[in-house]
């Protein structure tokens, strides 16, 4: 396994399979989008196998995963624990959004602020997150989980990357929306 930084080049010809690791508010959709255009492929988002509506879980969707990872060309969210192992191993590039938490915690807000107020990205399933006011009543609402689980993700991908249990993955950290930037314009494109 190789650890890169933002200004590495990727050591792969022609890289194909990207999942992108960070916590809520990192920008994994945004970025795995974002890939996806030069890829030649067109994006699902991972919530959209797993959300059904009224907050449900699609009853397919670890299968639904897999069928799309057995793909030649994607780039997905890394999310997902009970399939994380098998997308893992399918991964060739893994970008890890590392960023501050309390940049990925404001993007949170400001992103349920946008959908409350009928922008922004929707919800697969047609679900809506609560409004902000309940985040002192919620336990599990989307900006306490994006605090709450913001060293949980970091510690995932540490763990993965000291287990090497992944020889062929190259691992990509990014720490901030500049490095994300750079590394886009720089060693994505010039890999792909």
């Amino acid at each position: 396994m190789r650890l890169l930084s933002h200004d590495d080049p990727l050591p792969l010809e022609h890289p194909r399979r990207f999942a992108v690791a960070g916590p809520a508010g990192a920008g994994k959709s945004t970025l795995a989008e974002r890939l996806c255009g030069p890829l030649g492929v067109p994006f699902t988002q991972f919530e959209s196998f797993y959300h059904a509506p009224g907050w449900t879980v699609r009853e397919t969707w670890r299968q639904d995963v897999l069928a799309f990872v057995a793909g030649p060309v994607w780039a997905i969210e890394w999310q997902g624990e009970e399939v994380r192992e098998e997308l893992t191993a399918r991964t060739r590039v893994l970008v890890w959004l590392d960023h501050p938490r309390a940049l990925t915690v404001g993007r949170t807000v400001v992103r349920t602020v946008r959908r409350r107020l009928g922008g922004g990205t929707p919800i697969p399933g047609g679900n809506v997150e609560g409004p902000l006011r309940t985040f002192f009543t919620d336990p599990d609402h989307i900006v306490r989980e994006a605090w709450r689980r913001h060293p949980t993700v970091r510690a995932g991908v540490r763990r993965l990357i000291s287990e090497d249990r992944h020889p062929d993955l190259v691992v990509v950290r990014l720490r901030g929306q500049r490095q994300v930037r750079e590394w886009v314009r720089g060693p994505f494109t010039a890999a792909v």
